[in-house]
């Protein structure tokens, strides 16, 4: 139900737009989210937004450089990344889950609150 697109390798303070695709049938009332993992860490959320009322959050980590957004007639949802860092090298993926908490709670940034995942993009900063 959801695919993830646009990874690759970029130089130190490059950016990459990364884009995710979902079927219509999860999206009017789900939250979506993007997630990262390196190499021998856990999964880490990155950034969410709601269908119903567009709410965004961001980890502090990327806040600032990082930015979602999504588009209702392609039920689709973009992550644009800037500035980027070698620490952000990892695997992004996108995920979707229906809206059990209000829109702007810290549940979203767990895995645990995420039931569809897509399959992951490599991002690789590196000079």
């Amino acid at each position: 139900q959801l695919q993830a697109f646009g990874g690759g390798s970029v130089q130190p303070g490059g950016s990459l737009g990364l884009s995710c695709t979902a079927s219509a049938c999860t999206v009017r009332t789900y939250v979506t989210g993007w997630f990262r993992q390196a190499p021998g860490k856990e999964r880490e959320f990155v950034a969410s937004v709601t269908w119903r009322d567009y709410t965004t959050s961001y980890a502090d980590s990327v806040k600032g450089r990082f930015s979602i957004s999504r588009d209702n007639a392609k039920n689709a949802v973009y992550l644009h990344l800037n500035s980027l860092k070698p620490e952000d090298t990892a695997v992004y993926y996108c995920a979707s889950g229906p809206l059990r908490y209000t829109s702007g709670s810290s549940q979203y940034r767990l895995v645990s609150s995420y039931d569809y995942w897509g399959q992951g993009t490599l991002v690789t900063v590196s000079s």
